[in-house]
């Protein structure tokens, strides 16, 4: 803390996977009760001097709450990613893909919105085209957790991949996670539901 040195902070998302931050600093320490306060920086702003030529900034409380902001934003986002596909024990809940890299975590509501929140319920592990495809209206899932694909995409003639990777989905039953509580939300995907009809109207 003295010298202004900067740590990694490592922040568990789920058991065995964690959230490298960094760089951290000690800003407070307590004896006391064995605690330490720890504040979040950025890297690219980070000066190399030595500590006793270090010059405070001005504005330097805003532009730490904004940093403070970006981190936890990131640190949400990669524990709602982590806990959904653990929920769908890593596998596309269309497709069935298990390649870990070509999973999202999607979300039935999106965040932005005041029912958006960060649960697993409000989630789906989604491949990178069946997450796109969603987001887009190509394709909804009904409350009875059945795939609907938009009736012009079944319509339409093209290659391959639009007639295995979307059109085939078409009716399907969407894989789901083990734990009831764990699975989406007939509410919330009914609501995203009404959307996608207004939006094939």
């Amino acid at each position: 803390m003295r010298r202004k040195i900067p740590l990694v902070y490592f922040h568990r998302v789920v058991e065995g996977k964690y959230l490298a931050i960094w760089p951290v600093f000690i800003v407070g320490d307590d004896p006391g009760t064995l605690t330490f306060k720890v504040e979040v920086d950025d890297a690219s702003y980070m000066k190399y001097e030595k500590p006793e030529e270090a010059v405070p900034i001005p504005a330097e409380e805003a532009r730490r709450s904004y940093i403070t902001a970006m981190v936890q934003q990131r640190v949400h986002q990669r524990a709602f990613r982590e806990r959904v596909l653990q929920a769908y024990c890593e596998q596309c809940a269309l497709c069935r893909l298990r390649h870990e890299e070509l999973l999202d975590a999607a979300h039935i509501i999106p965040d932005s919105e005041p029912e958006g929140e960060p649960v697993i319920s409000n989630g789906i592990a989604l491949c990178k085209l069946h997450h796109a495809a969603f987001d887009r209206q190509f394709l909804a899932i009904r409350p009875d957790y059945i795939v609907e694909v938009r009736r012009d995409i079944l319509e339409e003639q093209d290659g391959p991949m639009l007639l295995h990777g979307l059109k085939e989905m078409h009716e399907r039953k969407i894989t789901i996670p083990k734990l009831s509580h764990d699975r989406p939300s007939p509410l919330l995907l009914e609501r995203r539901y009404e959307r996608f009809k207004q939006a094939m109207s």
